[in-house]
């Protein structure tokens, strides 16, 4: 008796199981990655409802008032965002970015705990160095206290 011998082809179908494991391997990883990004200074924002502004292409200037008085300005070096400068400083600093770039964003974390007068010194001295509208960062969810 002979038996018939079974060819086997060449398989033309991609097994894709592989690469959406490795697909959602990464996405798990940048999910858990992306809050850690972030860079500045760290203070204690004030809590309000405010909807959040839609996100765009161009990383905004963020200047940064700490509970103490100092200020600090994020243009990208972890150098910058490190040390503390006065306020004429901040406002040179500025007006050098926006003149290169009029369209460029520029946000305030300012601590909830520094006075209020500050805060609106250091926006005037960013809308004197030319940000056509300088907006303030809040947290949407209250921290609890121990």
């Amino acid at each position: 008796m002979a038996r018939g011998k079974k060819r086997y082809g060449a398989m033309a179908e991609i097994n894709v199981v592989p690469y959406i494991d490795v697909m959602l391997v990464l996405l798990i990883i940048f999910m858990v990655t992306a809050p850690m990004i972030m860079q500045g200074v760290q203070v204690e924002l004030p809590h309000a409802k405010a909807k959040p502004v839609p996100p765009e292409d161009d990383k905004p200037l963020i200047v940064s008032l700490k509970a103490d008085g100092s200020y600090f300005i994020d243009l990208g070096t972890k150098e910058q965002a490190a040390s503390a400068t006065s306020l004429s400083d901040i406002a040179e600093r500025v007006g050098k970015v926006l003149s290169a770039n009029p369209e460029k964003k520029v946000f305030v974390w300012g601590d909830r705990r520094v006075p209020y007068g500050d805060v609106v010194e250091l926006m005037a001295a960013l809308q004197g160095a030319g940000a056509a509208s300088v907006g303030l960062v809040t947290d949407d969810q209250p921290t609890k206290k121990p």
